[in-house]
C-alpha cells in the first residue's frame, strides 16, 4: 500500500463520516460536490471533509481506493456509500438517513 493509500485509509478509519471532495464545504468548487454538502447539510450530518484539489495525490489516490471514477464520495463508518448521485437517490428515496441512523450518526437538522 503507498503512503497516500495508508493516509487515505487512516482518514477513513478515523472520521465517522468523511468527504472527499473538490472545494470545502463552505465554498465547493463543483456542483456535485455542492449537492453533495447540502445533502449531509439539511440532515444535519457533522462530517470531516477533504478537498482533493489541494493535493492531486490524494485526489488520483481517492480514485484509486474506493475504485470508483469520481468526486465526491462520502464515506461513513469507513464504509464507501458513493458519489453525489448514489446520495442524491438515497435522499430522494429516505434511504441514506435509515443507513446514517443504522450506522449511529446523530442527525441534527436545522
Amino acid at each position: 500500500m503507498s503512503d497516500v493509500q495508508a493516509k487515505i485509509a487512516e482518514d477513513v478509519k478515523n472520521n465517522p463520516v468523511l468527504l472527499y471532495m473538490k472545494g470545502t464545504p463552505v465554498f465547493p468548487q463543483c456542483g456535485f460536490s455542492s449537492v453533495a454538502v447540502q445533502i449531509l447539510t439539511h440532515l444535519g450530518v457533522k462530517f470531516e471533509a477533504r478537498d482533493v484539489l489541494a493535493d492531486p495525490a490524494i485526489r488520483d489516490g481517492i480514485k484509486a481506493f474506493s475504485n470508483w471514477p469520481t468526486i465526491p464520495q462520502l464515506y461513513v463508518k469507513g464504509e464507501f456509500v458513493g458519489g453525489c448521485d448514489i446520495l442524491k437517490e438515497m435522499y430522494q428515496s429516505g434511504e441514506l438517513e435509515a443507513f446514517l441512523t443504522e450506522k449511529g450518526i446523530v442527525l441534527q437538522p436545522a
